[in-house]
Parts: C-alpha cells; sequence; structure tokens
C-alpha cells in the first residue's frame, strides 16, 4: 500500500509559532476520562460471585470482584494487581558503594575541573547536564 504523503507531514513536528490544530477539541467533547467514569458507573444486574444473589453492581464493582476471584483462585498476577492498587507498589531501592577501594569518597577524591579553560559550548553543555541531572 503506497503511502500518503500528508500522512509523512504529521510526523514532523509544528515549527515555532505554528499551531496544528487551532480550534482545539470541539466545544461539548467530553473527555475519555470523562466517558470512561460513566461507563464504569453503568449499573448491571449479576449474580453476586461470593453470595449467589442476584444484585445491581456499577461495572467497576464488576471488575473488581473479577479481579478478586481471580486472586481467590491462585492468579498472582491479579493478588499483586489488588495489592498495589491498596497500598501503592512497593519503592525500589538501589544500593550504591560510593567507596574506592573500601575507602569512603571525601571532597578530595572529587575530580577538579577549571572551568575558565572550558570553551562557551563546553559551558553550555555542562549546564544542559546539570539541569538534566536535577530533573
Amino acid at each position: 500500500m503506497p503511502l500518503n504523503p500528508k500522512s509523512l507531514e504529521n510526523l514532523k513536528p509544528p515549527k515555532k509559532g505554528e499551531v496544528r490544530n487551532p480550534n482545539g477539541r470541539p466545544k461539548g467533547a467530553q473527555s475519555i476520562k470523562t466517558v470512561l467514569r460513566k461507563w464504569l458507573e453503568a449499573e448491571q444486574e449479576i449474580q453476586h460471585p461470593f453470595t449467589k444473589e442476584k444484585v445491581s453492581l456499577t461495572q467497576l464493582d464488576i471488575i473488581t470482584l473479577e479481579q478478586l476471584k481471580k486472586a481467590r483462585k491462585g492468579d498472582t498476577h491479579a493478588y499483586k494487581t489488588l495489592l498495589d492498587r491498596l497500598f501503592g507498589k512497593p519503592k525500589q531501592t538501589i544500593d550504591i558503594d560510593h567507596t574506592t577501594d573500601g575507602e569512603p569518597i571525601t571532597q578530595d577524591d572529587r575530580p577538579r575541573v577549571d572551568l575558565s579553560k572550558l570553551s562557551t559550548k563546553e559551558l553550555k553543555e555542562l549546564l544542559k547536564l546539570q539541569k538534566k541531572m536535577r530533573g
């Protein structure tokens, strides 16, 4: 299938000051978050998987019950998902050895750079790296 030349234009980033969608989203259009929330709040009559009685539950409740059902049957991924959702994902830590040959690093061990000998280009790169490291 041949490529449409206009589709390749969409892959290029906009030029400075160029607006690709000047009118934005049309008035009254719902965001995906609003639409999803509406469908998750929709109720449905089902047989409760644990009590076996007929109940009216939201789609969110039904999905949650299905995850619980899977977890109870031994699905470790479903169990982990429920725990992560309830308590948050555990933080991962990284152990960094900040010593040289078993001795702690001191101020004197750090490499020194004479900034006066760097070119303007090198100084700009150094500033970019510093900003990137600070996040």
